[in-house]
């Protein structure tokens, strides 16, 4: 069987599936179905195999993702049919398997052609997967035909929905002079490659970008590929977030899974700097876990973990607020799906009123205070929040 699982696992993991049935059952009795076919769906732009069991009349359908359908096939093989066939664009493969469990494998020319399942694909990608975008090659998204590997796919979504709400904010930006953009906690800078390509390169923007890390092999690496794209006006630099002041001004401050209070720090230094944009996707909000003390809400607060929870979401909402009373008009968006991570939130703040200052800050100090909290942003934004 080991020739068998190994196809099996090859296939799918090739994402060659074409179609495939599995028949002739080892027992009938006791068995739910007679026949089971599959084939590749996009679902949510992810791949899936959706397994269609015949019985009777009946036709019941379920829809895996890649690894559950392989182990599912695979058990199936072991365990209920004696005969498959799995067609590919570069082969058929009808699979016999005797009732000692003896695997012949037949290979023959494709009967198949390859399905296009861009029809599914309701979702308009900024960056398109089928061209070359060097920058995705560099990083090791995209192959150099343009191909975005399988294991990438879910990096390549959250670049495309990161410039969507890049895309939105455009209008925002100023038009007469250089774009000046600094992203705070770079890391490995992903997004930050990704949002140079979309304004230097798609938009023909002028834009100096600086990326700032505390890990100099990360800004290393980053000024190294940099250099490698071209990139003349995107520099990386090693320092920390609340150190650094070598600009005076900045339209577009971008900070990703900075952790805890940095976030807050990050947002100080947007705000004072009367940036245009703000984008944070916060990280490790540990303040106000410590800090949230209302007796009428423990029988959330009591659990560690709903305490956790709420807590991310109240900080998230304590710096929105913050930001609309400092000028900001701030929206809290979903950044990726909650399957790929629960730090999912992403703050958005454009310059512009959001509302009366003065009603804003009762709200705030209302919510504030039922929570018994002292936020690090509210203590280092005194200077430009209203008075009680």
């Amino acid at each position: 069987m080991d020739s068998l699982r190994k196809l099996i696992t090859d296939i799918f993991e090739e994402q060659a599936l074409i179609n495939a049935t599995l028949s002739q059952l080892r027992k009938r009795e006791g068995q739910l179905y007679s026949k089971v076919q599959i084939k590749p769906v996009l679902l949510k732009n992810k791949l899936h195999y959706q397994f269609a069991y015949h019985q009777n009349n009946k036709v019941i359908h379920e829809n895996l993702e890649p690894e559950q359908a392989v182990k599912a096939v695979t058990a199936m093989f072991e365990e209920t049919f004696r005969q498959g066939m799995l067609c590919t664009p570069e082969a058929d493969y009808q699979i016999l398997i005797s009732k000692k469990y003896k695997v012949s494998i037949l290979t023959r020319s494709p009967s198949k052609k390859e399905i296009d399942l861009s029809h599914n694909r309701k979702k308009r990608y900024v960056l398109e997967d089928g061209k070359p975008i060097p920058f995705l090659i560099e990083l090791g998204i995209m192959s150099e035909e343009g191909k975005v590997f399988a294991r990438r796919y879910d990096k390549f979504k959250q670049i495309n929905r990161f410039l969507e709400m890049v895309e939105d904010i455009l209008p925002s930006l100023p038009e007469e002079r250089p774009i000046t953009i600094v992203d705070f906690g770079c890391g490995k800078s992903y997004l930050t490659f990704a949002l140079y390509h979309y304004l230097a390169v798609k938009q023909r923007r002028k834009i100096q970008v600086v990326g700032l890390d505390l890990k100099a092999d990360v800004i290393e690496h980053c000024s190294q590929i940099a250099k490698n794209l071209g990139y003349q006006n995107l520099k990386f630099l090693v320092g920390d977030i609340a150190e650094y002041n070598e600009l005076e001004q900045v339209d577009m401050v971008v900070t990703l899974h900075a952790c805890d209070t940095a976030t807050d720090a990050a947002l100080d230094k947007a705000v004072r700097w009367g940036a245009s944009v703000i984008l944070s996707v916060p990280c490790c909000q540990h303040e106000l876990f410590a800090q949230m003390e209302a007796s009428v809400m423990n029988p959330l607060l009591s659990h560690g973990i709903l305490k956790e929870r709420f807590a991310a979401l109240a900080t998230d909402s304590i710096r929105a607020k913050l930001l609309d009373m400092m000028g900001y008009r701030t929206q809290l968006l979903e950044f990726i799906d909650m399957e790929h991570t629960p730090k999912n939130i992403l703050i958005r703040a454009v310059r512009g009123q959001a509302g009366d200052r003065a009603v804003l800050w009762k709200e705030y100090e209302a919510y504030r205070d039922f929570l018994h909290v002292d936020p690090y942003l509210e203590r280092a934004c005194r200077d430009l929040l209203p008075t009680s």
